[in-house]
């Protein structure tokens, strides 16, 4: 049974100006039938398809590290020993933040293990309040001396708990160096920093020195927390894609437009979840018809309706006409509007296309404009997905072969389900009418 918490993480990124691939990697993952998810940021040293690469092999190996019985903090000495190390600059090819998200089914207890590596600071937030890390108890450091960097490397690792409320936020130095001018170093700018809300309380000038903010036009991290605390105050009820897609534009405006560098964001939220119900095929009795006409009815949340027997069944039973939808339908059959419920498409053939495009990870700005468009934007926008699937078979159709293919419907949801559950991380229950 779907509950009444879910775990929502997104990420916004935009690239450096004049990039056409970011140098900045974030990869989602959950390990099959477990209740574990990882989440990692890498930043590839420099931009473009090497620091791509460097990126995408820190975050895959972060990935692969977390799922197994080492302990986090370990695995990221792991890593760090595998990283190479730039021959001039002595530094780390990649940065990284990991966090390994440990939660029973019900979402009472949810445990969060995170390792940084050179990025800026995370943040975290209970409610609108930021939550202040403790550097005794809650972030250990352990310092690493690689044969081949010219310095110490600091990892952080932190554990704790997260309910609904709580919000985890981490970035690339993309946003926490936001509107440094190009060619100009941090270091190099003279004047104190100007925060968001007002100007850098003394009491805090040399915890910013230590964290690099000698900028008087780099944004800074704690500049970035007051924006958020800000903005959650304002919208207590933002998602994770929203609030990441804000801290983003935020930083791209700081840049003038132009990238200075690759800029990335994810969150991690703890909140009551929007939910949307798929109601697919004719129930196998039809003394059942009422009742799915109802459940589309009553339900709190996005509802699809698709097939055409399906949507008679629902306009019949609810009393309500069946009128054209007239937006563009591309290659799949046009969909209809039927009073009451958010969106009514033809059956399988589109659920096919929905099954493919999910699979394939299509974005949404690559799609054209259709009815399986159109699904697929509700179902990224939810949380958690019911399915209803009617087992009666499909006689809408004299063709056999035409049959054949459409009246396949278990395989088809499978496939959707699969997809959402393993590279989207929704959660999805099905029910058989």
């Amino acid at each position: 049974m779907l509950n009444n918490i879910c775990i929502d993480i997104d990420y916004s990124q935009i690239y450096k100006n004049g990039q056409k691939i970011g140098g900045d990697v974030f990869l989602l993952d959950r390990a099959p039938g477990s209740n574990i998810i990882t989440a990692t940021l890498s930043d590839g040293l420099g931009s473009g398809v090497k620091a791509n690469v460097l990126a995408s092999m820190t975050s895959h190996m972060a990935t692969k590290m977390s799922f197994s019985p080492l302990e986090l903090g370990h695995s990221a000495e792991i890593i760090m020993d595998t990283l190479p190390v730039d021959k001039e600059k002595g530094i780390s090819y990649s940065t990284f933040t990991i966090a390994k998200i440990v939660f029973n089914n019900d979402k009472s207890f949810i445990n969060v293990e995170l390792v940084e590596y050179d990025n800026p600071e995370s943040l975290r937030f209970k409610g609108s309040e930021s939550v202040e890390w403790d550097k005794v108890w809650d972030r250990s450091r352990v310092t690493l001396n690689r044969k081949k960097a010219v310095k110490s490397e600091i990892v952080f690792s932190s554990t704790f708990s997260m309910e609904e409320g709580d919000r985890l936020i981490f970035f690339s130095d993309g946003v926490a160096q936001s509107g440094v001018s190009l060619g100009r170093m941090p270091h190099e700018q003279q004047q104190q920093p100007k925060y968001y809300g007002g100007a850098l309380p003394s009491s805090t000038r040399a915890l910013a020195a230590g964290r690099g903010i000698a900028s008087s036009d780099e944004w800074g991290v704690e500049n970035v927390k007051a924006f958020v605390r800000d903005l959650l105050e304002r919208q207590p009820d933002i998602d994770s894609r929203a609030l990441s897609r804000a801290i983003v534009t935020e930083a791209y405006k700081r840049d003038s437009f132009k990238a200075n560098d690759d800029i990335t964001c994810a969150v991690i939220a703890v909140r009551k979840p929007d939910r949307a119900l798929l109601v697919t095929g004719a129930p196998r009795q039809k003394s059942s018809d009422k009742r799915l006409a109802e459940i589309v009815r009553d339900y709190e949340g996005k509802t699809i309706v698709c097939g055409g027997t399906t949507s008679k069944i629902v306009a019949r039973e609810l009393g309500r006409d069946i009128k054209a939808d007239r937006r563009p339908a591309g290659k799949l059959p046009p969909g209809a509007l039927i009073e009451g419920v958010d969106l009514v498409t033809e059956g399988m053939l589109t659920l096919t296309e929905v099954a493919e495009r999910l699979e394939n990870k299509v974005l949404l700005k690559d799609m054209p404009e259709d009815s399986a468009k159109r699904i697929i934007s509700i179902l990224r926008e939810m949380d958690q997905l019911e399915i209803i699937m009617g087992t009666q078979i499909n006689n809408d159709t004299d063709d056999p072969q035409v049959a054949a293919e459409i009246g396949v419907r278990f395989p088809i949801i499978d496939r959707i389900v699969k997809s959402l559950e393993r590279q989207y991380l929704k959660e999805v229950e099905v029910r058989y009418y």
